[in-house]
């Protein structure tokens, strides 16, 4: 992966991301899986972002360089995954919700369960991040060295298979058209609507 396909704003970059691999390499073993569906934050100018109030010791990452992973906890329990986009300084990430295991299945089931299906093992960004094994330990890694995990470019999407729509679970610009997904793709999660969040007008 080129990062000059990555300094650019996050919802630009987030359909791009469709198709892309990540690869993680643990003692364990290696798991890769192609990226399904993502939420671009735009850091200051995104009510929903982490980076909206600035920068912390918890979201510095975002701040730095393209290329790099962000990665923090949600609701106290659950990693997720964020490729850093933009330029340096400016705050900017796209989610990773969910993907297709390609490498590594057999040990993607072991982290996640033996009864989980295939389409599910990767499906909602807490999931992916188990499956790949990403924990607080990866956070900054430069996913173009490929060290540990690596980002790298899959096979080109049709832009008729790629669909936007509203995030999911956010309950401030959850109605910004930020979240990109395969078309059809039984990995994709399904849409909800926070329930702190206040439906469209008219809805």
């Amino acid at each position: 992966m080129n990062v000059d396909l990555l300094a650019h704003p996050a919802e630009e970059v987030a359909p791009r991301l469709l198709g892309s691999v990540l690869t993680c390499k643990t003692p364990e073993g290696t798991v890769s899986i192609a990226v399904t569906e993502t939420e671009a934050y735009s850091g200051t100018a995104d009510p929903a972002s982490h980076a909206y109030r600035g920068q912390t010791p918890r979201n510095a990452v975002m701040f730095g360089p393209a290329g790099h992973l962000y990665v923090y906890r949600s609701h106290g329990l659950h990693w997720c995954a964020n490729v850093v986009t933009g330029t340096d300084g400016m705050a900017s990430a796209v989610l990773i919700r969910a993907g297709r295991v390609i490498e590594g299945e057999d040990l993607a089931r072991k982290r996640r369960g033996a009864k989980v299906e295939g389409p599910r093992l990767a499906r909602g960004p807490a999931n992916f991040c188990q499956a790949l094994g990403i924990t607080a330990e990866h956070n900054g890694t430069d996913l173009l060295t490929g060290a540990s995990v690596a980002l790298s470019e899959g096979k080109p999407v049709p832009a008729a298979l790629i669909q936007a729509g509203p995030r999911v679970g956010v309950s401030r610009a959850h109605d910004w058209q930020h979240r990109f997904y395969l078309v059809g793709d039984p990995t994709v999660s399904a849409y909800r609507l926070s329930p702190r969040a206040k439906p469209p007008a008219g809805a």
